[in-house]
């Protein structure tokens, strides 16, 4: 943990970047120095099918999850949040210029009994 799912409507793609902003969310994951790097995923799905609003084509959305291992303090996870979130914003901005997009957020804890995790790749990236 901790991983990132960024659901997008189909026509988002055609307006922004999606590699580069799960790039620039990584980057703003691993920067927080809160999550191991060896459990960091960032993905993106694309919904072929949504309605938005009024039904207008222009519109797009994204909506981010991110579900994180228990253990963090509240303030810990509104750092790490606000850190994510600006690097978001800031690679979406100029969609903001329009009237048709809406980004959405959220950080969601895992219950450690009920979440099971198996990864080689922390043993490699441990420093």
């Amino acid at each position: 943990m901790p991983h990132m799912d960024i659901t997008y409507s189909r026509n988002l793609g055609a307006k922004a970047d999606i590699d580069a902003l799960c790039t620039a969310i990584g980057d703003a994951m691993a920067a927080t120095g809160i999550f191991p790097l060896g459990g960091t995923r960032v993905r993106a799905i694309c919904c072929d099918a949504y309605v938005i609003a009024d039904r207008d084509p222009a519109n797009a959305f994204a909506d981010m999850v991110l579900r994180i291992g228990a253990g963090r303090t509240p303030a810990v996870k509104k750092t790490a949040g606000d850190a994510i979130w600006a690097a978001a914003c800031a690679h979406l901005a100029a969609l903001f210029d329009t009237p048709h997009f809406a980004l959405s957020f959220e950080i969601r804890e895992m219950e450690p009994d009920l979440s099971w995790k198996k990864n080689s790749i922390h043993a490699r990236l441990k420093i």
